[in-house]
């Protein structure tokens, strides 16, 4: 086994092994601090992934060969042999950046825990929960076989309905057990929603190819214009669904909502992200015609989702609801870059998605801490926040505009790629669709300003006149990571676009011929 290999099996094995010692440490604390370090060497494990890889990075073969992804490591084992199945892994430009971004919020996560455990559970069982979720996310980015997809897709359900259930909301209270259970069960139901088309696509494709290897499938060359139509339409529904797009949305709000905070980070900032990788990797690489076919739809509908998602958030009274519903918003940037099937617009789908996922994931981290010192996310009961705890608001003032798209921050490539995208793929849609969503990401603007003159000015209200200036040490911890990456990837964007740029080109080129 090369060290590529090991490294392979090795990012998806010690988050495994670390939920089993975690459940199996019979100490809380001591539980909580394996976990922690399980979740750190899956983070080495995933940074080291970068090396060894290939001068060309990954690419996708000449026209002779149908397209078959390079990736710079990949395992390649026998798994269910009479049905040709395999266990079959690969790393590339478009899954590191992910992988490493599942790896990093796990660990911060879990370090988050070792100084508070929500109420509702044992922080032992919390952290053990959190590590499946990663196996389940880190196997979907990983998985190079659409049986494997599938199954690792699935594995994140129950663990993410559990702690949802078991370790949300305000409290014990009957009302507050009913609404989390409420929001996990709309979640279940919705996820399970989303997998039964994607079985059903997966069906499509196998049965029609006779093959589940992504690597063979990729370009579509294996499958008929009518199959690729109705593999794509199953395909990119049930990745609507998980991403979430609009508008099979709704599950969105609930579940942030009542999850708890570590919850929310690993919800928004990684579990949506199976979804529109799904549709880049999966739906638009094995079935490019029908992606063709559906273009204009996906740009109607991703611009739909930045305008609506937007009006709503102006609408919000309650923090965590707020910036639940901007994800939607910020997804439908994603959807617009892929439904433009251009290089720009792919490679804006990708550094929005890591731009999302570091952002929100912060967004979240400070919702959670100002909601747990005063016990209330009502917008109007938190005014006056510089006032009294001006670490944490300049932390939130930084927080929106980096998710607002201010130039020099992560959040800004991704819109302004997309709307880009939208205009260099001309004619009157496109161009009308470059427009409108140039106006969503204004209003993107109106309402993150809104909610920070709601929250940081003003006379301070008796929930917030009670709070400290200081930040805890684990906090700090947590969040500090965020706003590095933020930074560094805002000024320089060429730690995402730089390994994804070979395999972007060569994915376009697949899907154009």
């Amino acid at each position: 086994m090369s060290a590529g290999e090991f490294l392979l099996v090795a990012v998806l094995a010690v988050p495994a092994l670390g939920a089993l010692a975690v459940a199996a440490t019979p100490r809380d604390r001591a539980a909580r601090i394996v976990g922690t370090v399980a979740a750190a060497l899956t983070l080495v494990v995933a940074v080291a992934l970068l090396g060894g890889r290939a001068a060309g990075w990954s690419a996708y073969a000449p026209p002779d060969a149908a397209g078959v992804v390079r990736p710079w490591h990949a395992v390649d084992l026998p798994w269910v042999p009479g049905l040709d199945l395999r266990f079959h892994l690969g790393v590339d430009g478009i899954s590191w950046p992910l992988v490493v971004l599942t790896a990093l919020l796990t660990l911060l996560c879990c370090g988050y825990s070792l100084w508070r455990v929500p109420g509702g559970g044992s922080g032992r069982a919390l952290v053990a929960l959190l590590l499946v979720v990663e196996v389940g996310i880190l196997g979907t980015f990983l998985a190079l076989d659409l049986v494997l997809f599938f199954l690792f897709f699935e594995v994140v359900l129950l663990p993410m309905y559990a702690i949802i259930v078991g370790w949300g909301g305000d409290g014990t209270d009957p009302v507050s057990l009913d609404a989390r259970r409420r929001a996990g069960r709309k979640f279940a139901l919705y996820t399970l929603f989303g997998s039964v088309l994607l079985l059903v696509g997966v069906y499509v494709v196998v049965a029609a190819a006779g093959t589940a290897d992504i690597v063979a499938l990729t370009g579509g060359t294996e499958l008929s214009r009518a199959t690729q139509l109705a593999a794509f339409t199953l395909l990119a529904l049930a990745f609507a669904v998980k991403s979430p797009l609009w508008p099979l949305h709704s599950w969105l709000p609930d579940a942030h909502t009542q999850a708890p905070t570590v919850g929310s980070v690993l919800l928004a900032g990684v579990l949506l992200k199976m979804g529109t990788y799904g549709l880049i990797r999966v739906a638009v690489g094995v079935a490019p015609e029908g992606a063709r076919w559906a273009a204009p739809v996906l740009g109607v509908l991703a611009v739909a989702a930045i305008l609506i998602g937007s009006l709503v958030c102006l609408a919000q009274t309650e923090l965590k609801r707020l910036i639940a519903y901007s994800s939607v918003g910020h997804m439908g940037f994603v959807l617009l870059g892929v439904a433009t099937l251009t290089a720009t617009g792919i490679q804006a789908a990708l550094i929005g998605n890591v731009a999302h996922g570091i952002i929100t994931g912060l967004l979240f981290f400070l919702a959670g801490a100002i909601k747990d010192r005063t016990h209330t996310g009502a917008l109007t009961e938190l005014s006056g926040l510089r006032e009294t705890a001006p670490r944490l608001s300049g932390l939130l003032a930084f927080a929106a505009v980096a998710s607002l798209g201010l130039p020099g921050l992560a959040g800004f490539w991704g819109e302004a790629f997309a709307v880009v995208a939208a205009v260099e793929s001309g004619g009157a849609l496109w161009t009308t669709l470059a427009v409108l969503a140039a106006i969503g990401g204004a209003l993107t603007a109106a309402y993150l300003l809104r909610m920070l003159r709601r929250v940081t000015h003003g006379e301070p209200t008796p929930v917030v006149a009670a709070l400290g200036p200081g930040l805890a040490r684990a906090e700090l911890v947590a969040w500090v990571p965020l706003v590095l990456l933020a930074l560094a990837v805002g000024l320089a964007p060429t730690l995402v676009l730089g390994v994804a740029e070979a395999p972007v080109e060569a994915l376009v080129g697949v899907v154009a011929r």
